[in-house]
């Protein structure tokens, strides 16, 4: 595997990490600010670097790139597989007029089957129900092959986020990347190192991820009681204080972020599914808990590896970013000195996050989590 890195400022030229040798066939990972993303020059900019690339753009709420997280760049990725190959796919949600679970599958059937054994997601993430593009994706998918990834991000600002596939950036694309070959070798985790407090709240109205109720009374104004004067930043505010939610017959607790709320409708939507009858609780961390989290995290993906990660790709929560402000770097720190530094580092801080739970197959979004996508060949 061979894998090349550069960053891009605003108004300035790309500065490549390491090796800039010519690439065959690559996959070109583009990770960057949404404003400098819309540059209607930007698909053809990458195309004159990689003539044969295929190239994938995501926005973010922070880009990752070696030990550093950055604001306000561009963050550039070249993978050139040797013994393995891959096949991506785009889909747009206004063609499947908001049904993104028939989004998901029809994404999955574009995909070959013969020796598919990871997909990784660039997903739409301002409006789209992660947990349902999952369902989508699993819902004819081999056992064997699992899914990890993120939605994309536009820093706290909760307007648009823009994605694409060789072509320029544009809303509501998800785009899906089919890993191929027997010598491949991918492990994904995620954990996040949040505290659940305050009583436990019953989920009486909810719709899909849309939370109407808890305990019967409406959810946002419960919210509010404990915000206090942080009211006044919401939907921002709502990041620094994610809900637990304990799903009915499910062993693990999942998180969800509060991407944006309604008045009128004293409503909150959340990144992912939240089911009547399920457990909420609110949740909190500290800077050393989240790094923490990330060194969990790192652990279970290493876990029972058999070759060391040539790239790891992490998509981090932009909730845990606001925490951390300027010590952000220091989780990426810890994800290194336990997966290795022979492994080149890309992602971003996200939206929602997809990864099994470790030692599983099935795909879950979270929020609030580090996770971790381990590739070797």
């Amino acid at each position: 595997m061979k894998i090349q890195q550069a960053v891009k400022k605003e108004n300035s030229l790309w500065e490549f990490v390491g090796s800039n040798e010519d690439l065959q066939n690559p996959l070109v990972l583009v990770f960057g600010n949404r404003f400098l993303l819309e540059n209607e020059n930007i698909y053809e900019e990458i195309r004159s670097i990689y003539p044969n690339g295929e190239i994938v753009f995501g926005s973010t709420s922070g880009e990752i790139l070696g030990d550093s997280v950055m604001d306000n760049t561009l963050c550039l990725t070249a993978i050139e597989f040797q013994k393995s190959s891959f096949v991506v796919k785009k889909a747009n949600i206004k063609t499947y007029n908001g049904n993104v679970e028939l989004l998901g599958t029809e994404l999955l059937k574009k995909l070959p089957e013969e020796n598919l054994r990871h997909i990784f997601v660039v997903s739409e993430g301002s409006t789209i129900n992660g947990s349902t593009l999952i369902m989508g994706l699993e819902k004819f998918l081999s056992k064997k092959v699992t899914i990890s990834g993120g939605l994309c991000g536009d820093d706290s600002r909760f307007e648009k986020t823009i994605a694409s596939y060789n072509n320029n950036p544009k809303e509501g694309e998800i785009i899906v990347i089919g890993l191929y070959g027997e010598s491949l070798e991918v492990s994904c985790a995620n954990y996040g190192g949040w505290t659940a407090f305050g009583p436990e709240r019953i989920v009486t109205k909810s719709e899909n991820n849309v939370l109407f109720e808890l305990d019967e009374k409406p959810a946002l104004d419960l919210y509010k009681q404990y915000l206090g004067d942080k009211v006044k930043d919401l939907p921002e505010a709502a990041l620094l204080y994610p809900l637990s939610v304990k799903v009915k017959d499910q062993e693990e607790t999942i998180v969800r972020t509060i991407l944006n709320i309604n008045e009128k409708e004293n409503s909150m939507t959340l990144a992912g599914d939240i089911p009547e009858g399920s457990i909420v609780q609110l949740m909190m961390s500290t800077v050393d808990d989240i790094v923490e989290g990330a060194y969990t995290a790192a652990e279970y993906a290493m876990r029972d590896r058999k070759a060391k990660p040539e790239l790891a790709l992490l998509v981090s929560c932009v909730g845990r970013k606001l925490v951390m402000d300027q010590r952000s770097e220091e989780e990426v720190e810890e994800v290194i000195e336990v997966i290795g530094n022979q492994a080149k580092v890309s992602g971003f801080y996200s939206y929602g996050e997809m990864a099994p739970f470790a030692g599983q197959n099935k795909c879950r979004l979270h929020n609030q989590t580090m996770t971790l996508t381990l590739i070797s060949e």
